[in-house]
């Protein structure tokens, strides 16, 4: 026979929590309640377990913070104006300071799972505004300049992300056997959700030419996936030739959405592309070319005299 394991009373608000934990074979985690107990528990659940890789990296960074600054605290002491101080101790870090609160907001909704708390003290605490200007789609003319400056592996790096609109981290684990039908198999490392992505025409020329000489697409001379300082070093000089440092490697992704947009498509269309899972993503990313369009029907038809159908 195997331990015994004590269990809580079946009326217990964490009775359940703490018997599946058992069935399973773990060892259970200490009555006392503190920030470190919690984090320990909700890497157990499913809430956490279902998430991306790459999101569970990121929400494990949020989560050893938690464990260093109040890892022994209890969480049902914890009010709304702590998370906003803590969000505010970290505000020189923007996006961190706001990952902080969306990570902690998830873990309290743990806690009241465990019956630990009746209430989220992170529910409706705002995120902070970033100063930092918000990227902007490549122009046109730098996206034909880059086209005719790059080669190799800089120009490939560009029309992936150009011609899929995914994220470079999910470029880079391209391989060659995920190439089907005229375009590429894709698993968001972010999401997790599985696209097929057609290939553009400038995408399909550039694979064409570009010798497969690795697993990945963007292989490194030891078979393994370019790195990403090392894709951003080579389109970085390209755009330092051509005078497009304001636009980095993201912003390609932008482009995709913007240029999709601008061609009247809806949000479905584009999300099929891109893969967003919400339709304010897109609306971030293509609103400005979708309104541009629009305008451009509008005048056009008060030009005519006429009405033209809305895109």
């Amino acid at each position: 026979m195997g331990e015994r394991t004590a269990l809580p009373d079946p009326e217990a608000p964490d009775f359940l929590v703490r018997y599946a934990e058992a069935k399973k074979g773990r060892k259970p985690l200490p009555a006392k309640r503190s920030f470190a107990v919690l984090t320990a528990s909700y890497k157990r659940s499913y809430r956490f377990e279902k998430l991306a890789s790459r999101t569970r990296k990121e929400y494990d960074n949020c989560l050893m913070y938690f464990n260093d600054k109040m890892g022994k605290l209890d969480p049902s002491k914890m009010q709304r104006r702590h998370v906003i101080q803590m969000q505010m101790d970290n505000a020189d870090k923007i996006r961190w300071a706001n990952y902080l609160v969306q990570v902690i907001r998830v873990l309290f909704e743990h806690a009241i799972d465990l019956g630990w708390i009746e209430r989220n003290p992170a529910k409706g605490v705002s995120l902070l505004k970033s100063k930092t200007p918000p990227r902007k789609p490549w122009p046109v003319d730098l996206i034909e300049a880059y086209r005719q400056k790059a080669d190799g592996r800089a120009l490939l790096i560009f029309e992936l992300c150009l011609g899929t609109g995914q994220r470079i981290g999910d470029v880079r684990k391209m391989r060659w056997s995920d190439i089907e039908e005229g375009g590429i198999n894709v698993r968001q490392g972010k999401t997790g959700k599985d696209l097929w992505i057609p290939f553009t025409s400038q995408l399909a020329t550039v694979l064409d030419r570009t010798p497969r000489t690795g697993l990945f697409i963007l292989s490194q001379p030891d078979s393994q996936p370019v790195s990403y300082r090392a894709a951003a070093f080579a389109v970085m000089k390209v755009r330092k030739e051509i005078g497009a440092e304001e636009y980095d490697i993201h912003a390609l992704r932008h482009t995709t959405a913007s240029e999709l947009a601008a061609l009247g498509l809806s949000d479905d269309l584009i999300m099929a592309v891109t893969g967003h899972t919400s339709r304010a993503s897109v609306v971030r990313y293509a609103g400005a070319a979708r309104q541009k369009a629009r305008a451009q029907v509008a005048q056009d038809a008060r030009r005519g005299g006429g009405t033209k159908r809305e895109t």
